[in-house]
């Protein structure tokens, strides 16, 4: 084998492991996930009508219901345990129509590579939702 296709087969390995490692961590943040939406369910907290901000600032509807869980309302959890992003791309069709939030794979922090007070662990930001520390409307 070659210098170059050694150089090349260690970057598919990295890589491979790179998307395992994700895999594993969304896996956890699932489970952390799926225990909130029972929690929250369970202790009667109403799940609100999702809303997303497109790229250029204006407030769209989605599809969804569930709870932000950050103070900007940029991410949520939907009622089936969906993690979402709500900084989405449209346009004036959106603002009419509203959008359809994709799932994203969760992860076990939340705002990785934010500002100070932005960032944390999921279990963390599902903590100061549970306790009302998070607005919902």
């Amino acid at each position: 084998m070659s210098d170059r296709e050694e150089r090349a087969a260690d970057a598919r390995r990295r890589v491979e492991l790179g998307e395992q490692a994700a895999r594993r961590e969304a896996t956890a943040a699932q489970i952390l996930i799926d225990e909130f939406v029972k929690t929250a369910l369970a202790q009667g907290m109403e799940p609100v009508p999702l809303k997303a901000t497109t790229l250029d600032g204006h407030v769209v509807k989605t599809d969804k219901t569930g709870w932000y869980l950050r103070q900007n309302k940029s991410i949520a959890i939907d009622v089936d345990g969906g993690y979402h992003f709500l900084i989405v791309p449209g346009g004036w069709k959106e603002r009419f129509r509203g959008v359809q939030l994709p799932g994203t794979q969760p992860s076990l922090t939340v705002g990785k590579g934010g500002r100070d007070g932005e960032t944390g662990t999921l279990k963390e930001f599902i903590s100061w939702v549970l306790a009302g520390q998070v607005p919902q409307s």
